[in-house]
């Protein structure tokens, strides 16, 4: 078994290489194999393998009894999920894009979330539900939102985003293993797929065999000294860009992928800012009310005096994604934003 935490991941030895997508759905064979009660189901999570190829081979592997494709009702088969989770089986259940989650609310979170709260803890409700993620590629506000925000706001759940193919293995297996529900986002510009917009990291080594990522342990994933870019998802990749492109100017970016929204590990990010001096959110989430301004609060609380210059953000204005594409990238945290939110606190 490999266990990748905070400061392992960075320095592992060369592996063979996977996508994001086949990195994930490893995963979930991998623990369909070693535990007969862990189980998919979905719409199309069976012959077509996922819109997002999430569960592509699956249904040949494990077969129709393991692998339900089922229909469009989302409040039905994510409440028969919490039902078989409930008596102790472990389901995958597929939101095909998070930005349905509102027709489902209700089974997410009056009942995934709180059933074992409202049972005094006596009963456990282990599973994971999965959904894409993200803008880019011109699908309009009703398919392009990332929402972790949304869920980390309310407790019960805990919500994961990877960023690469070992930690999207990693973190799959610790959710299933998990005793408490998972949220597992995965954004599409990091799947690998051969039809969405590439990125070099959307294929990278991803160790063989058993691979846990413990939830709540961020990664710093570039050591810097000149401001701290906390992030997670697709923006970790522009994180990183920006921050190979600025050090040719000598600006030395340190950048933080969370992993985990929920449990958030505040003192990564503390011990990140206590080196920097300053610190920037990049967060593919709503401006307000979200992830990126949990991040500066908690920073202000227990130490302002880290920061040598206002905490800043980039993150998506308050409103719904646009479907033109050039609407659509003056809102996305893009790495030209990226770029001149770093350059406005190194020069603050």
């Amino acid at each position: 078994m490999t266990l990748t935490d905070a400061s392992a991941s960075s320095s592992a030895p060369a592996q063979r290489k996977l996508s994001t997508a086949k990195a994930m759905v490893e995963a979930i064979a991998q623990e369909m194999e070693r535990d007969e009660d862990v189980f998919v189901l979905g719409e199309d999570v069976g012959a077509y393998g996922g819109i997002f190829s999430s569960t592509t081979g699956l249904l040949e592997k494990f077969g129709p009894r393991r692998v339900l494709d089922t229909p469009i009702s989302e409040t039905a088969f994510i409440g028969a999920a919490i039902g078989a989770a409930v008596e102790g089986m472990r389901p995958v259940v597929e939101l095909m894009f998070v930005d349905f989650f509102g027709v489902c609310m209700d089974q997410i979170y009056n009942h995934m979330a709180k059933i074992h709260f409202e049972s005094g803890g006596n009963v456990t409700v282990p599973m994971v539900l999965t959904a894409a993620v993200g803008g880019g590629y011109s699908d309009g506000a009703q398919h392009s939102q990332c929402l972790w925000g949304t869920f980390a706001h309310l407790p019960g759940m805990k919500v994961v985003a990877p960023s690469n193919p070992a930690d999207a293995k990693g973190l799959m297996t610790a959710a299933i293993r998990d005793d408490n529900p998972v949220v597992y986002l995965f954004h599409k510009g990091v799947m690998g797929l051969p039809w969405m917009a590439k990125n070099r990291r959307s294929v990278g080594p991803v160790p063989e065999g058993e691979h846990l990522v413990p939830i709540g342990k961020a990664n710093v994933v570039r050591p810097g000294s000149d401001v701290t870019v906390v992030t997670l998802s697709l923006s970790v990749h522009h994180a990183l860009d920006v921050a190979e492109e600025l050090a040719q100017q000598g600006v030395d970016c340190e950048v933080v992928d969370l992993r985990s929204v929920v449990p958030l590990d505040t003192e990564t990010i503390l011990d990140s800012v206590g080196r920097t001096g300053r610190l920037l959110v990049v967060d593919e989430d709503y401006l307000s009310f979200g992830v990126s301004g949990e991040i500066v609060a908690r920073v202000a609380e227990r130490d302002p005096g880290l920061l040598r210059a206002p905490a800043a953000r980039v993150a998506v204005p308050d409103v719904p994604i646009p479907y033109a594409r050039p609407l659509e990238y003056a809102v996305l945290p893009t790495p030209d934003r990226i770029r001149r939110a770093v350059l406005g606190l190194v020069n603050a």
